[in-house]
């Protein structure tokens, strides 16, 4: 399977972002391609290109920043 797909509006998918999301924010848009692949693309160039991942990769990182592992010196 390719790990990039160059037009991500062709994946057959429904996408969200983060509730905590603000407009004209950066944020990346989250879709679930099948059991093993998730698929993450920049929410303000939807049809631009979308990095497909294990899921299980996905769920890592977001487990990991949201736990601040990811933050900067305060």
């Amino acid at each position: 399977m390719k790990r990039v797909v160059g037009d991500s509006a062709t994946l057959p998918v429904s996408w969200w972002k983060s509730s905590y999301s603000d407009t004209g924010a950066q944020c990346i848009e989250a879709a679930i391609v099948d059991d093993e692949m998730a698929a993450l693309r920049d929410s303000k160039n939807p049809n631009g290109p979308a990095l497909l991942l294990q899921r299980e990769a996905v769920t890592a990182f977001a487990a990991a920043a949201a736990s601040g592992h990811f933050d900067g010196p305060a």
